[in-house]
């Protein structure tokens, strides 16, 4: 039997056979606006509620907005702090200005992935961290895309090796069709692609799980839509193209 982390984002575990295979790291790619930051941290919110301790790695935005972001699905990640099940790497603001001196664990030099790795493996052994999200993990190779795969690999190493279940924010451009990254496809356990594109003057939000190792998964792209709770997939739906329209049918 598969042990099984319960995303429990409405739609998605039912697309992967029940949830992701423990311990394995997803790569999580998107162009912008496609909803990947709040898939994220609904991911590591809905651990909390099951009692999972999580870590979220902030590499593209201010701790304090990370925070502000959640509260407007009513995720308010404050008292798990408080509490010692949650902890916010701050690998953006390298430390400097007066919100950055609260935080607790930060990332002096955010273009070093050592330094990164020892500090969030500090934060995920202080709150024993079940569930990490990395966003975005593109950053950390953006200007040298030769090093995408080694970084992703010496990742997975620690967090599998920690024992999480983990989420790698990967960006990729409105156009590109791949993963973000040469060879970090082959680095991850599992891709799932968010989506956002137009047929016909209309934008279509929606979601393919490329590959999941250790678990069948769908092999077609559902949609899904964002509400103020978080992310909803339809999975019992499927997007279909015709003449470059997009029709939503039954699964």
């Amino acid at each position: 039997m598969v042990e099984r982390v319960k995303t429990g984002i409405p739609g998605f575990d039912e697309i992967v056979n029940g949830g992701i295979p423990k311990r394995n790291v997803v790569l999580l790619s998107g162009g912008p606006g496609t909803g990947k930051s709040i898939f994220g941290t609904q991911y590591l919110w809905n651990g909390l509620q099951m009692g999972e301790p999580g870590v979220f790695v902030a590499l593209e935005e201010h701790p304090v907005q990370v925070r502000i972001n959640m509260r407007q699905f009513g995720w308010d990640v404050r008292p798990y702090e408080q509490q010692g099940v949650f902890a916010i790497v701050d690998a953006f603001t390298g430390g400097i200005g007066e919100a950055a001196k609260r935080e607790k664990y930060v990332v002096r030099d955010p273009t070093d992935v050592g330094e990164l790795i020892d500090v969030l493996k500090q934060a995920i052994r202080d709150v024993g961290a079940l569930r990490v999200v990395i966003d975005s993990v593109s950053t950390l190779y953006l200007t040298k895309p030769a090093v995408a795969r080694g970084v992703v690999l010496q990742l997975k190493r620690v967090l599998s090796g920690l024992g999480t279940t983990s989420i790698l924010v990967s960006q990729v451009s409105v156009t590109e069709r791949g993963f973000g990254g040469p060879g970090v496809e082959h680095a991850a356990d599992g891709i799932v692609r968010l989506d956002l594109d137009e047929y016909n003057g209309e934008l279509v939000r929606s979601i393919i799980v490329w590959k999941m190792r250790g678990t069948k998964h769908s092999m077609r792209r559902h949609p899904f839509e964002i509400t103020d709770k978080g992310i909803i997939i339809h999975h019992d739906k499927v997007v279909r193209i015709k003449g470059g329209t997009a029709y939503i049918e039954g699964a």
